[in-house]
């Protein structure tokens, strides 16, 4: 098991809103934030995609990826995920091709399963729902069209052929965990809202990897929501923003980013404190001594190679601060 400063750190970005910003002002925040992991040395800023979320706004996953990775230099940049139900391998191998193109060597495809939306927006996206179930097939359709040409397929990613782009395995049951083990993927465990599987999920993976063309052993990414500051108490107070959206999300309210408060006592039942808590069950929270001390052990317990943390901060400030301290506890 790998010491804390040699496990990569990378970023997980939803483009969080305020209530009373712009799309404009948001997207540009994300960039800032990107460019200043950049230049602290994050290794990877992936982009979820989410649709008719008020409050999110990263819908257009591949617009942005090539936005950032244009305002940025050395940090890898991708989805974490493509919903790949609600788009066709071929569209996805010509976007993902062409941003490996423009900016090589540096982009990620994270591939999901799930929709990213609720029931009628997957209508909207003319999403068939019964799509989830030849995942795996459309994966390996992917992995054929981004390949090399072996005239096999009768049509080609132009471009996009060859050009190989990295293909990860997102997921937060088993069904990726196995997936990404047959297919000798690597595996990004959705530890960020669904902590439930991820003991059995990372161990299925490992057990059951076989080894590929593209990795020799298993490589696991753990999500995490983290949130930091100079003390574990301002770190408590600036984690009420987090746990007000996962409210928000819970009670099908706008996902706007609000600013934290100093007690959460009156804005939720005791059942809603639960359920967010459940939802925010591998959370890191707490001063740099103690998110060093935290990450270790789950790392260690977890035998995790990469972590990518989600980082909902009211502030700014307060997001690019979290990002100094991280990289200073490595």
């Amino acid at each position: 098991m790998a010491e804390l400063s040699a496990i990569p750190f990378s970023l997980l970005e939803l483009s969080p809103m305020k209530e009373h910003q712009s799309v404009s002002q948001t997207l540009a925040n994300s960039v800032a934030y990107a460019q200043k992991a950049d230049e602290l040395g994050f290794k990877r800023f992936w982009m979820a995609e989410h649709h008719n979320m008020l409050g999110i706004v990263c819908a257009a996953t591949s617009v942005l990826i090539g936005h950032i990775a244009g305002k940025t230099n050395n940090i890898r940049v991708g989805a974490g995920g493509v919903m790949l139900p609600n788009h066709p391998p071929l569209v996805v191998a010509e976007q993902f091709g062409t941003l490996e193109s423009l900016y090589p060597g540096r982009i990620d495809l994270g591939l999901g399963r799930a929709p990213g939306s609720d029931h009628i927006t997957s209508r909207a996206l003319r999403r068939d729902e019964r799509r989830a179930e030849n995942f795996a097939d459309e994966v390996t359709e992917l992995q054929t069209l981004l390949g090399p040409y072996d005239g096999s397929y009768p049509v080609r990613a132009i471009p996009g052929e060859n050009t190989n782009v990295p293909i990860w395995l997102l997921g937060s049951s088993l069904y990726s965990a196995k997936l990404a083990a047959e297919r000798g993927l690597p595996y990004a465990f959705a530890g960020h809202f669904a902590p439930r599987f991820v003991y059995d999920a990372i161990a299925l993976y490992r057990r059951e990897f076989k080894p590929s063309k593209v990795l020799a052993k298993p490589h696991v990414m753990l999500g995490l929501p983290v949130v930091t500051a100079d003390t574990d108490e301002h770190a408590q107070f600036l984690a009420t923003t987090s746990k007000q959206r996962i409210l928000a999300l819970l009670r099908g309210d706008p996902l706007w980013l609000k600013p934290p408060v100093q007690t959460m006592d009156g804005l939720w039942s005791a059942q809603e404190q639960a359920q967010v808590e459940n939802f925010l069950g591998l959370s890191v929270i707490g001063s740099p001594i103690t998110v060093a001390h935290k990450l270790s052990m789950i790392a260690k317990e977890l035998n995790v190679d990469e972590f990518i943390f989600t980082n909902d901060l009211y502030e700014s400030e307060d997001r690019h601060r979290a990002l100094e301290i991280l990289m200073a506890i490595k």
